[in-house]
């Protein structure tokens, strides 16, 4: 269930869910991208994974000159959407180097996206 909050002037001031969280309204847009993307990568890592045991494990390069071109594009659309909430959401440089490395290990954005959604819901930087 979303609920919304309305200011004095009956403009939306949060978004709020059956669990309490709140994210300022000019970062709902971005977080959701965001953690879109980051699935996205990590699916796109785990993809990764495989096509690279089958490429160095069963001596068959066909499947990573495919995939890999592929999972670059997800990546750098990774980048730019984790850019964009680091601006919006004025992370430091060390917490947005973290969460663009984070997109680079398998398993790890699923956690990093996680702690971004907390922590931005929660009004806090990183």
């Amino acid at each position: 269930m979303v609920t919304t909050d309305h200011d004095a002037d009956g403009g939306n001031t949060a978004a709020t869910t059956a669990a309490g969280d709140r994210a300022p309204a000019s970062l709902r847009g971005p977080l959701a991208r965001f953690r879109v993307a980051a699935f996205a990568t990590g699916i796109g890592l785990l993809g990764l994974v495989v096509v690279m045991v089958i490429r160095y494990g069963f001596d068959n390069a066909a499947p990573s000159a495919v995939y890999s071109p592929i999972h670059g594009v997800i990546y750098m659309i990774y980048l730019v959407l984790a850019v964009d909430l680091a601006l919006k959401a004025r992370w430091s440089v060390k917490g947005t180097v973290g969460v663009l490395l984070a997109g680079c290990v398998p398993l790890l954005s699923f956690w990093v996206e996680r702690k971004v959604h907390q922590r931005v819901t929660a009004g806090k930087k990183l």
